[in-house]
């Protein structure tokens, strides 16, 4: 089935580009593109408007998909993140001081904004569909083939896309990336993320506060009003306790490890668990093609850095793109997609490191790790310089106050 709100003849099977998945690294990857004038098309068999999970997007993230046109739609259903608290929940012997990062000391209004993924789908949906030089095919990306000159795609109801690049942003799980023969390093963590969303009796004050527990964080992040979702890292046993538990006792659960803080819980929607894994590709780009987001890199969910760090792959290859669109190159170019490796190597390599650090010190009985871990938390606590610094790499590394945005080339424009 091919779809389109737009101008684009549904018949037409040659494209500029065509981003596999829909998720929001895809459907951000396909509206970049469009407006840097590609025809552009999306495959995927459809956009996922029930996921119950949130996205906090830091500032870096809002300044990017402001400069698409879409946060206008999406400040509207977000809750500002204007402190981060940090609570060493462990009980041992050697624990980390209590540290709130508070967004102020850097002169912003917040760190970012939570919203909900089925708007954040929903949104960046409807501005792709909006765009006239982007078709959407609801159908699964089932072949592939990459040379020298074109990416040729056959899905699942037997159409043929040919383009000069493909981007692949169909998850972890990625048939393209393993058609280009691209390998990965996979690990796992004795860990579960359990996560809902909750309604309580006091305001959060739009602090999102993180419980270091000895089985992961604890993590509670503003909605809208007096609501917050929750990212609970356990063990697979710790994690079906949870899950098993009828509601109200639940609830209560939940609040006696939130230190009644934010006073009565009441869980809203589904409860949902997910193991934790990693993985890293271990290139982000291939012949005509280049990785995105989960296809690219996966870790735990801390620190709010999985969807920003793919946002921060869509903005590189977009500069990239949008650099080649003016001077009449190719997209799809192995200069290009070398440039693009490049930009990103060090960034997913620093996060993903990071991340994987922080959740191991978490688990760990060692008491040097444990000391290592509360003395760089007293030090951030205490050291000015160090705790804005922290902040700033934690929004935008490399790239504070302000990052330099390629703005979107629209075809006509000066």
């Amino acid at each position: 089935m091919t779809g389109t709100g737009t101008s684009a003849a549904p018949a037409e099977r040659d494209f500029d580009i065509v981003v596999i998945g829909a998720g929001p690294s895809g459907l951000t990857a396909a509206l970049s593109a469009a407006q840097a004038g590609y025809r552009t098309a999306v495959v995927a068999p459809g956009v996922n408007f029930a996921d119950g999970r949130t996205t906090a997007l830091l500032q870096a993230s809002v300044d990017f998909l402001t400069a698409l046109g879409v946060w206008d739609k999406l400040s509207p259903l977000s809750a500002p993140l204007m402190r981060m608290r940090m609570v060493d929940a462990t009980g041992r012997l050697i624990r980390a001081p209590e540290v709130t990062f508070d967004s102020a000391e850097l002169e912003l209004e917040a760190f970012g904004y939570n919203l909900r993924n089925k708007d954040l789908n929903r949104v960046l949906e409807e501005a792709a569909r909006a765009e006239p030089d982007v078709t959407f095919f609801e159908t699964v990306a089932s072949g592939f083939d990459f040379d020298g000159l074109s990416a040729r795609i056959t899905t699942a109801d037997g159409q043929r896309i040919t383009a000069k690049l493909c981007i692949a942003a169909d998850g972890r799980n990625s048939l393209a990336r393993e058609a280009a023969g691209i390998g990965v390093n996979r690990w796992s963590y004795p860990q579960v993320a359990v996560v809902m969303n909750l309604a309580h009796t006091q305001p959060h004050q739009d602090t999102s506060t993180e419980f270091h527990q000895t089985t992961g964080p604890f993590t509670l992040v503003p909605l809208q009003g007096r609501n917050s979702s929750l990212v609970c890292v356990e063990t697979p046993e710790g994690a079906a306790r949870l899950t098993a538990m009828e509601r109200p006792v639940l609830e209560r659960e939940l609040e006696r490890r939130a230190h009644s803080i934010l006073g009565k819980m009441t869980v809203d929607g589904d409860v949902q668990s997910f193991p934790l894994s990693g993985l890293t590709a271990k290139s982000v780009s291939g012949p005509r093609l280049a990785l995105i987001g989960e296809t690219a890199h996966v870790f735990p969910p801390i620190g709010a850095q999985g969807l920003n760090l793919g946002l921060r792959d869509v903005q590189s290859l977009g500069k990239l793109l949008v650099e080649a669109r003016t001077h009449d190159l190719d997209p799809g170019s192995a200069d290009l997609l070398a440039r693009y490796e490049a930009d990103r190597r060090t960034d997913i390599a620093s996060r993903t490191t990071a991340v994987d650090a922080l959740n191991r010190s978490l688990l760990t009985d060692l008491l040097p790790v444990q000391a290592m871990r509360s003395a760089g938390l007293y030090l951030a606590s205490r050291v000015g310089p160090l705790r804005r610094l922290l902040m700033r790499e934690g929004i935008a590394p490399g790239k504070f106050p302000k990052p330099r945005l390629a703005l979107p080339f629209r075809k006509g424009a000066a």
